[in-house]
């Protein structure tokens, strides 16, 4: 192929360099330092901060070719994918920017020359739009470029002003469009701006952002001007290989082949097939970059957009005709295509295929769980003659089961069923607005003026990686959200100093304890908080005197307990370090808490770690402990950090100098905690605990030091407590218990069997005390010891030989009444199990539900048991 996607990668990237532009690594799906997006959407992602100007970028110029996500948030693909030739989920986009240096004029004339004489398009087939008021752009497109004046067309706002936000930079843009022929027209009225078609194909956005947008709305000129573009490797592929589509270029063709040749499908025969293959192809690649990026299934957030992905292509798998886990078998297809320029995608592709095939395999037992669930929801329905499935029975199967929509439409088509899809409709919306308002994104914490003049004239200068002790002066006394001249004895208040040993809650680490003592004043400090950026609080609770701003005072730090947290973040360290020796590279940190006595670490897992693996890294990080590794702390520029192979922590903020802590070479983070000197000071490492905390993310829990010794004294007491209650040496507890076990299970069987003794010896008396009623048996009665399956069980067996009757049964067991209505198959044609109980249990307090012929429920007041027996009698009599 002559213009192979990764030759137009190639190209692009080679063209701007040439241009004198840097050229940058795409950043990874996953934004750094950015939790308002979901996932990186577009180029300028990680340049974000050089354009809103708060860091100075290290080049003028810059290009890229960035992994793309848009699958979640604000820019959502996901329900156009497949259904069109150039909607995606994952794709790539070629951008060149320029940070204050050129403008529109070299933007411009770049981006036509790459197209018309390193791409060669032909110029009568290309068209160009601008911002109907930027006539600047319209004149370098007429008299500098030479494009003719009714290719260029001016559009509103909508299509050509781009903008950060409601407020920020922004500015116009300029599209460059190619004329796929009228073959791709959708009408006679086609044409660029008056439809959506696929004629007028846009293959290149240029942005040039040169206003700032206040409060008011008013723009105000940027005093550096940027530019900011974004070609999509796919269209402009689709268009240069000749193709109808995205999906038949060589970037997504052989995976829709392989979709083909699995499922035996041939592509081209029907629409849906063909859409179900397109499907499976975007997906299989969102897949394979998000799970290499860090992203694992979940119930939330990233991890959850991931899990819809690949339940959705397994979806279309089952709809093609493929049975079982499939799409982890694709994963190697993809890295066959994308990994020569994305290497990273061969170092993770077994735990890709591992994560994927899971994740397929737990779908399908959710499917099937789910069509049981709605098998009885369309029973109880077609039960009371009712025609419609409610919206809200919809959404309970599409949000806890995962159940697509597409096969809720189908089963319910299939059972001659109706779908309130308005009422699912609402209530999805509702759902992703509960959503977008808890993600993390956008709010920040509003800082008042005084506290901005504060932290401009006395900034907080932290000393307390050399010293616990500091003579400091007050500047600012915080009571509430005031600020106050001074505070008494027993009152409480945040204290900022001009300088402080206290360490300020961050990175996981907790603030510092301690005292602040002025000449006639003693607080004690129970916290110390990041204010602002530049300002340090300290909680006070004042124990004697007064304090007030210009006070001098003497900062101590709690040693005893400093040195404690030392001990157990620079165990976290080791802790990572070895996580990832142990389960994998793709382990990361999710989040820490260091206290003084344990510490807590969550990361990205898909599974539970075996005790061997607990053990192995209790080993590690101890074997890194005995090795008295000296603990190196350096200063040094952040791309030098990562070249060293310092790891990051995704949502901590990193300026363009970094604070590295290496262990030995065996550890090596960026961090602004505090650290021990060797690593030998740590004493001793202990896990405790390991749990899930949510689907792909697990939490451990560790002592260290003095803490992990009392952990193991705690340990000795209770064996030796054990041996004296069982009376068994140490080395025979375990089969001392083994033994009991057996005993009680036995004991338990013997139970039951008398259970079922005494019930089989019920059913003679339960029989003889029944009612008649129109021909059939009414039986009614209270059941002590009885319960769930049990109890059942019990009806089951009246039911079978009564031959016809209509039961109800409550048990009591455990301080719990359970109740159950039974009736034989003959009876159903005239009664409803389920209706029944929903009459009857009320008089109890309580509910239930169920099929025709059998319903259970849960009630409280036994009190009026005898009248619930005489309603069920008169239902059945009247």
């Amino acid at each position: 192929m002559e213009w192979s996607a990764d030759r137009i990668r190639e190209t692009f990237l080679k063209f701007f360099e040439e241009k004198g532009h840097a050229r940058v690594k795409s950043s990874p799906l996953v934004p750094k330092n950015d939790p308002t997006l979901l996932f990186t959407n577009a180029g300028m992602v990680q340049f974000k901060d050089y354009f809103l100007g708060k860091e100075e970028p290290p080049f003028k110029r810059a290009t890229s070719c960035q992994k793309c996500m848009r699958a979640g948030g604000k820019h959502n693909d996901l329900e156009n994918v497949g259904r069109t030739g150039r909607h995606h989920t994952f794709f790539e986009m070629l951008g060149n920017f320029s940070f204050g240096d050129y403008f529109k004029e070299e933007a411009i004339k770049f981006a036509w020359e790459l197209v018309t004489e390193v791409f060669k398009l032909p110029k009568e087939r290309l068209y160009v739009s601008v911002y109907k008021e930027d006539e600047e752009a319209f004149r370098i497109w007429r008299d500098v470029v030479g494009v003719p004046q009714e290719r260029i067309y001016r559009l509103g706002e909508k299509d050509n002003f781009w903008a950060m936000g409601d407020t920020g930079p922004c500015g116009p843009c300029s599209e460059i469009y190619y004329d796929r022929g009228e073959e791709f027209a959708c009408g006679p009225n086609c044409g660029i701006g008056s439809c959506d078609c696929d004629r007028y194909l846009e293959i290149w956005n240029l942005v040039f952002m040169q206003f700032e947008r206040d409060e008011s709305g008013k723009l105000r000129p940027l005093e550096k001007p940027s530019i900011d573009t974004g070609m999509g490797l796919e269209r402009i592929a689709s268009v240069l290989q000749g193709v109808p589509s995205n999906y038949e270029t060589d970037l997504l063709f052989p995976l829709v082949k392989w979709a083909s040749k699995l499922s035996g499908v041939p592509y081209g025969r029907s629409e849906k097939s063909d859409t179900s293959m397109r499907v499976i192809a975007d997906h299989l690649r969102a897949m394979t970059f998000l799970i290499s990026d860090g992203v694992l299934p979940a119930n939330e957030g990233r991890g959850y957009v991931l899990r819809r992905i690949i339940r959705r292509a397994s979806r279309h798998g089952r709809l093609l005709g493929i049975k079982g886990p499939f799409l982890y078998s694709g994963v190697k297809e993809v890295v066959k295509i994308m990994g020569k320029a994305y290497p990273e995608l061969e170092l993770s592709r077994e735990l890709v295929e591992r994560v994927v095939r899971r994740e397929e395999e737990r779908f399908s037992r959710t499917l099937e769980r789910g069509l049981q669930i709605f098998q009885e929801i369309i029973d109880e329905l077609k039960s009371r003659g009712e025609k419609v499935i409610p919206g809200s029975e919809v959404f309970k199967l599409y949000d806890t089961f995962g159940f697509p929509i597409d096969l809720v439409l189908e089963v319910a088509n299939d059972e001659g069923l109706r779908v309130d899809l308005e009422g699912f409709e609402k209530l999805l919306k509702e759902q992703r607005e509960r959503a977008r308002k808890a993600w993390k994104g956008g709010a920040q914490k509003v800082v008042s003026p005084e506290l901005q003049r504060l932290s401009l004239e006395h900034p907080t200068l932290f000393t307390g990686y050399e010293h616990l002790e500091e003579y400091a002066k007050v500047v600012g006394i915080l009571k509430g959200e005031e600020l106050v001249e001074s505070i008494s004895e027993g009152e409480e208040a945040t204290v900022i100093l001009d300088r402080t040993p206290f360490y300020p809650e961050k990175g996981g680490q907790v603030g510092d304890t301690g005292t602040l003592e002025g000449t006639d004043s003693l607080c004690k400090v129970t916290d110390t908080q990041n204010i602002t950026e530049k300002l340090i609080g300290h909680k006070v609770k004042v124990l004697r005197g007064k304090l007030s701003v210009g006070d001098y005072v003497e900062a101590r730090v709690d040693e005893e307990r400093r040195r404690a947290i030392t001990r157990a973040h620079t165990a976290t360290h080791l802790l990572h370090k070895a996580l990832k020796e142990v389960l994998g590279n793709h382990v990361k940190q999710a989040g820490s808490l260091v206290l003084p006595d344990r510490l807590r670490f969550d990361f990205t897992h898909f599974e539970a770690p075996t005790k061997e693996e607990l053990r192995a890294v209790e080993e590690l990080v101890n074997r890194w402990i005995t090795e008295n590794y000296p603990v190196k702390i350096e200063e040094m520029p952040y791309d030098e950090a990562l070249e060293r192979g310092a790891i990051a922590l995704f949502g901590e903020k990193y300026g363009s100098v970094v604070r590295v802590v290496d262990v030995g070479g065996v550890s090596v983070e960026l961090c602004g905690g505090t650290h021990v000197k060797r690593s030998g000071d740590i004493g001793f490492f202990k896990l405790t605990s390991e749990s899930s905390i949510s689907s792909g993310t697990r939490r451990v829990e560790a002592v260290v030091g003095p803490e992990a010794l009392k952990w193991v004294w705690e340990k000795e007491k209770l064996i030796e407590e054990l041996k004296g209650a069982l009376q068994s040496p140490e080395e025979q507890l375990t089969a001392k218990v083994e033994r009991l076990k057996e005993e009680l299970k036995e004991k338990e069987r013997e139970l039951e069997q008398l259970k079922r003794k005494l019930a089989s010896g019920k059913l003679d008396e339960l029989l003889k005390n029944a009612k008649e009623a129109n021909g059939f048996k009414v039986i009614t009665a209270k059941v002590d010891g009885l319960a769930g399956r049990e109890l059942v069980d019990l009806a089951d067996a009246l039911r079978n030989k009564a031959k016809s009757a209509a039961v109800m049964l409550v048990g009591v067991k455990g301080g719990k009444a359970n109740l159950v209505i039974a009736l034989t198959k003959d009876l159903t044609n005239r009664f409803k199990a389920g209706e029944l109980i929903r009459e009857v249990a009320p008089i109890l307090q309580g509910k239930g539900g169920g099929r025709p012929d059998l319903a259970q429920g849960g009630v409280k007041d036994l009190s009026r048991l005898q009248e619930a027996f005489d309603t069920f009698y008169s239902l059945l009599t009247e």
